[in-house]
């Protein structure tokens, strides 16, 4: 069923989602070269593929490639997929429905299901800022022997991190996570020239099995890959940031804009899914094919990487591109918390107030868990999170999907043809896989 028109809230009628910095950069005019035109809008893409490449993910892709091998590369691959129709979908809804996925949930659900939408992409942004603070307690543990509970508590300070950056611009923020995400990405290009991975073994695990569904123990880590993969607040937040290019409004301006965030948003995930993938591939290479398949923490794969490797410093490469994961996720992490508020309540609290509250929510939990069990609980509990946001993201999703195939709300840019049939067919797989996992774990 179409969803309901948009009635009197309107996009004009909207308070501008980011507010602060919405249409704060400059666009460049439809004649210019075409890479002019695009650096511009450069920038949104990577914000969103920091979502893509958190703590959580290394837990889940440190596990999977330990304890099965390449098998799991699929799951990377489609994920990524799916992520990037997704994203270039909540592109289209900012672009050119001028809303965030938020506010557009506010416009036109009740408000009982506005409050329950609210209430579970709150549980995923915890969920998220859960793995956060894990992996950046872990990191601060592995490179300065901080104790975990020390580190879990000292990331509440970084507040201080997000709110000094965003004084100086939007594009002084996207600078800085493009800055991080390069580091991750050479400390694994160096991790893997050490590795020397099989490439057979590779390209055998880019083709999906049977045996990842009929594996309670694998689908379990592949679910948990696909929620650290295709981020549900991530939906949110891209429809948000898109909006903070001063673009054309004409339809031939928005057509280039939606074309451009595109790219941008493509590129960066196939950035985020060469890291992913390094990851998996990594704890193959070094554990899985030399009979460890029990390795399934952060902190035993940063010791047994340099004497397994025979290199000093891999380790110290594998916990600073850790360190930088989990700081770039803060950033974004606090950007789709107040987009997610402000969208569906209506109501603005200070940053470092919205950004303590949530941090408080992860901290809490992280810091039992780290003085109850130790390292071996802070791991379940990451690969837990990361099954959390895959069980809600079909609740950021199906509206998503719904609203950017309405031809009353979109126009001409209404998903059509294979485009809509893609969108809910990966809708159809995400519940698919969310009910089967539920079922094993009920049916024990």
């Amino acid at each position: 069923m179409a969803p309901p028109p948009l009635a009197t809230d309107t996009p004009e009628t909207h308070t501008p989602s980011l507010s602060e910095v919405h249409r704060s950069v400059p666009t460049h005019a439809l004649g210019l070269p075409f890479w002019r035109r695009l650096g511009a809008f450069m920038g949104p893409g990577y914000l969103v593929a920091v979502g893509y490449m958190d703590p959580g993910n290394w837990a889940t892709d440190i596990a999977g490639g330990s304890a099965f091998g390449y098998t799991l590369l699929s799951v990377i691959l489609l994920s990524n997929i799916m992520a990037m129709v997704l994203q270039a979908l909540s592109a289209k809804l900012g672009i050119v429905g001028g809303l965030d996925l938020a506010q557009a949930c506010r416009a036109s659900y009740s408000r009982p299901v506005n409050l329950t939408l609210w209430a579970l992409c709150e549980l995923a942004i915890v969920a998220c800022d859960l793995a956060e603070v894990i992996g950046t307690a872990i990191a601060l543990n592995l490179l300065f022997g901080l104790p975990l509970v020390l580190g879990i508590v000292i990331t509440a300070v970084d507040v201080l991190l997000i709110l000094g950056l965003q004084r100086f611009g939007f594009r002084k923020l996207e600078a800085f996570v493009i800055a991080l995400l390069a580091i991750i990405a050479g400390c694994f290009a160096v991790q893997l020239a050490f590795a020397q991975p099989s490439i057979a073994g590779i390209l055998d695990g880019l083709i999906p099995r049977a045996e990842i569904i009929t594996n309670p123990a694998m689908l379990y880590v592949a679910i948990g890959i696909l929620g650290a993969t295709v981020m549900p607040h991530n939906l949110y937040l891209h429809s948000s940031i898109v909006q903070t290019r001063a673009f054309d409004r004409s339809p031939a301006g928005k057509r280039e804009a939606l074309k451009m965030a595109t790219i941008d948003s493509s590129v960066a995930l196939f950035l985020a899914l060469f890291i992913n993938a390094s990851i998996l591939i990594l704890a193959a290479a070094t554990f899985h094919s030399a009979g460890r398949t029990d390795v399934a923490e952060i902190q035993d794969a940063y010791q047994l990487l340099s004497p397994m490797l025979g290199v000093g410093v891999a380790s110290t490469l594998f916990a600073v591109a850790l360190l930088a994961s989990g700081q770039n996720s803060t950033v974004t992490g606090t950007l789709a918390g107040q987009i997610v508020m402000e969208g569906f309540l209506n109501i603005r609290l200070p940053m470092w107030l919205r950004r303590m509250v949530t941090r408080l929510l992860a901290i809490v939990p992280a810091a039992i868990v780290a003085g109850l069990y130790g390292e071996s609980g802070t791991a379940r509990l990451l690969v837990l999170s990361q099954v959390v946001l895959s069980l809600q993201l079909p609740f950021a999703m199906v509206p998503l999907v719904q609203f950017t195939g309405d031809p009353a709300r979109m126009g001409p840019h209404a998903n059509r043809g294979w485009l809509k049939y893609a969108a809910w067919a990966i809708c159809a797989v995400v519940i698919a896989l969310n009910v089967t996992l539920l079922w094993n774990v009920f049916a024990g």
